[in-house]
């Protein structure tokens, strides 16, 4: 173990005292990256590529100067592991600590700031030291609800990633608890892994990944196999799984650009014959995957005739609808409400999308706006039945909302009533305080302490 006052004043005596305590932590074992361990850390996982990462730090030249400390700042400093987005010394030594661990690392400059070194801070070519306290780390999400936690084991080559409609070829092994349920290998279109009961986590985890990476999926049910479980697979309802994922080839599809517009609109229906086929398999959320391609494709097209740009809208326009539908199915009703005003921007009497907007509001409590859109089906359409339901619960729902209103305002100005009752006790008690003359100055004092214990003043208005 070695300490800041163990730091030599030039860079080959250092080398030699951290080639001595340390151990060299570069892949070629070209001493760029030799860490001291000073204070050892828990026993157990360490991160993995992608990981995120908390560290608090202290950067000094080999003479001991120190340029930089995130303690100094009372703000420890968080990134993804292994991603280059930060010193590539840093992502070698942080992937070999352990959490707790506090190390010291030696980098040489191309591991560190290079020949130019930092202005004002760091010669050109310097070597400098880094002492490092790893705090936490977690697995990277992808998405922003945390359902899907990725842990890279091994890196993948090259730049491209698969894209919906990619042929993919993978190996899979599914786990639950400790028990594996799930070993194969397996091709699937990126989009349809339901096809091939792969869970919708799997599927959505494919963007992310490159040929030959190795990674760990962390699925929540929403992206497992939900509240249905998986009865093949012996696994019951909201279960929590993981998935080791190997990818290892793809062939990406064509991206919009590559497309022309004769090509999208061919595509395009069999994209909806897919969704349609996961919508009434009630696999909503497939569905919403096959409609948003469509989307994707011919939202900024505009037809070469009145024949083929008709087709466009008409594609556009089912699709949001459609996307609408998925969403109250899901209880994401702004998603809903956002695909309405899609379609009503196109076509402003649209009469499925005011009364599905209406229903998104509905259940948003949102009664007045919930019920000017039926009323607007009803002029749409007079003979919808269901819009007339629709508003009857709508004026019900306000109706309620307001008696609640007048009980929660009368009780709140109860309570102001009372509350300048004791006040104004309060200025008579003072006034015949004063008036009274025999009174001493002692027992008044006393007095009005008193009162002020009794009265308490609220610092908000509990209602």
């Amino acid at each position: 173990m070695t300490t800041d006052q163990d730091l030599p004043m030039d860079h080959q005596s250092s080398t030699a005292l951290f080639a001595a305590k340390g151990i060299d932590v570069t892949t070629n074992k070209d001493q760029g990256v030799i860490k001291v361990i000073k204070h050892p850390g828990v026993d157990g996982d360490r991160p993995m590529i992608g990981d995120r990462v908390t560290v608090h730090y202290t950067g000094k030249l080999v003479t001991g100067k120190k340029f930089d400390c995130s303690r100094e700042r009372k703000e420890p400093f968080c990134f993804n592991v292994g991603k280059g987005q930060v010193l590539r010394a840093w992502d070698i030594g942080v992937l070999s600590m352990q959490r707790g661990e506090v190390c010291t690392l030696l980098c040489k400059p191309e591991y560190a700031y290079g020949a130019a070194g930092n202005p004002d801070k760091i010669p050109p070519s310097s070597s400098v030291v880094f002492e490092m306290e790893l705090i936490k780390f977690e697995g990277e999400a992808l998405t922003g609800d945390g359902g899907i936690v990725r842990r890279i084991k091994v890196k993948g080559e090259g730049y491209t990633n698969p894209n919906d409609g990619s042929v993919v070829n993978v190996h899979l092994e599914g786990r639950c608890g400790d028990r594996l349920f799930d070993c194969r290998d397996v091709s699937f279109i990126v989009g349809q892994a339901e096809d091939k009961s792969i869970p919708l986590g799997v599927d959505r985890a494919m963007d992310k990944m490159q040929k030959g990476e190795c990674c760990l999926l962390y699925l929540k049910p929403k992206y497992g196999f939900g509240s249905e479980g998986k009865p093949e697979y012996k696994i019951g309802p909201d279960k929590d799984i993981v998935y080791e994922v190997t990818l290892k080839d793809f062939q990406r599809a064509k991206d919009s650009w590559e497309m022309d517009l004769k090509e999208k609109l061919d595509v395009s229906a069999e994209v909806k014959n897919k969704g349609n086929q996961y919508f009434k398999a009630g696999r909503y959320y497939q569905a919403v995957i096959q409609y948003q391609r469509i989307i994707s494709w011919l939202e900024i097209e505009y037809g070469t005739g009145e024949v083929q740009q008709k087709k466009i809208q008409d594609y556009i326009l089912t699709s949001h609808l459609n996307l609408a539908l998925c969403f109250l199915r899901l209880k994401e009703f702004t998603q809903a409400v956002d695909n309405c005003n899609k379609v009503i921007e196109l076509d402003e009497n649209n009469e499925k999308a005011l009364y599905r907007r209406g229903e998104a509001r509905l259940c948003r409590n949102e009664f007045s706006l919930a019920l000017a859109d039926f009323q607007q089906v009803l002029q749409v359409n007079s003979a919808n039945r269901a819009a007339r339901a629709q508003i009857s619960i709508c004026q019900s729902k306000i109706k309620e909302h307001h008696e609640k209103d007048k009980k929660t305002y009368a009780n709140m100005f109860q309570k102001f009533a009372e509350r300048d009752a004791k006040v104004s006790r309060l200025h008579n008690n003072i006034n015949c305080m004063y008036l009274n003359d025999d009174v001493s100055l002692c027992h008044w004092i006393t007095r009005v302490k008193l009162i002020c214990c009794v009265i308490q003043w609220p610092n908000s208005l509990a209602v």
